[in-house]
């Protein structure tokens, strides 16, 4: 009976550790999958996204109260990072924070994109089910993809800090009516305006070329890394003009959605995301 009492936690420890070394190797496996197989590039026209966006709102209609559970989390981050920029005496970091939360939009969706492969198939859509996919070899890539995509969104923050503190700092605003007046109505206002537009347009434009396709494909296919980011920086190379009204369409989206205190993301999100899925079906071709 001792032995017993001793071994089954012993055992049941050695079982988890090896079930969790499993999981790692199996994630670390697939950053880099054996399976090179490359889908065929089509070209998309408006009437692809159109469709992509009602293809979108029906999985929003069908699943919303799964959908809010999945992503409700997001706008209360976007949130609390916004009341840390007034605490702090950081209001010129709201709006760069508030057009940077796209950046990483497609990491937050990733449940998303689940829940509309499922319905599409025809299996369980709650956001349980949704997650249960980010494990083994999807876990490692999507991570990959999504590590890279918060170093984007810190590096957009330093550089907007940046653009501010050549401009209209050093000195900080103890109010927001402050900033948007000096902002609009000073030369260092404009020339900030101007910087941080350009600089945010770059560093949007890199995101969505490689994450359009990236992040669903790696739902679909165990592709790994290389694979899903080169077919989606394939796709934006091949399909230029709807990569940018796409983008645009996801920029005044969440843009919309984030401006009163990101709450209206908990419905943009969704939509999006799942539009975003519906957008890759028809931008890649598999073979049979």
């Amino acid at each position: 009976m001792t032995r017993e009492t001793i071994g089954n936690p012993l055992s049941w420890g050695a079982q988890r550790l090896a079930g969790a070394g499993r999981g790692l190797g199996a994630a670390v496996e697939g950053v880099a999958s054996h399976d090179m197989a490359r889908p065929r590039i089509n070209r998309i026209g408006m009437a692809d996204i159109r469709t992509a966006l009602r293809l979108g709102i029906e999985d929003f209609a069908a699943l919303r109260s799964d959908v809010i559970s999945a992503v409700v989390l997001y706008p209360i981050i976007g949130f609390v990072l916004a009341v840390w920029t007034f605490n702090a005496g950081q209001i010129h970091l709201l709006f760069p924070l508030a057009a940077g939360f796209p950046l990483i939009g497609p990491v937050a969706a990733i449940g998303l994109y689940e829940m509309s492969r499922r319905r599409e198939r025809g299996d369980a859509t709650d956001w349980r089910a949704a997650f249960t996919t980010l494990r083994g070899r999807v876990l490692g890539p999507v991570l990959t993809l999504g590590l890279l995509l918060v170093a984007i969104f810190v590096l957009w923050m330093i550089v907007a800090h940046a653009i501010w503190a050549a401009t209209l700092g050093p000195a900080s605003y103890d109010s927001l009516l402050d900033l948007l007046r000096d902002a609009f109505t000073t030369n260092a206002g404009w020339a900030m305006i101007i910087l941080g537009f350009g600089a945010g347009f770059i560093f949007a434009a890199v995101v969505l070329c490689i994450s359009i396709v990236s992040f669903p494909m790696l739902i679909d296919r165990p592709v790994g890394v290389p694979v899903a980011l080169s077919t989606s920086l394939a796709f934006a190379r091949h399909n230029p003009g709807m990569t940018a009204i796409w983008g645009l369409i996801v920029a005044l989206a969440l843009m919309l959605g984030s401006v009163p205190v990101f709450a209206g993301l908990i419905v943009v999100l969704p939509v999006l995301g799942h539009a975003t899925w519906h957008l890759y079906r028809r931008a890649v071709s598999w073979p049979a």
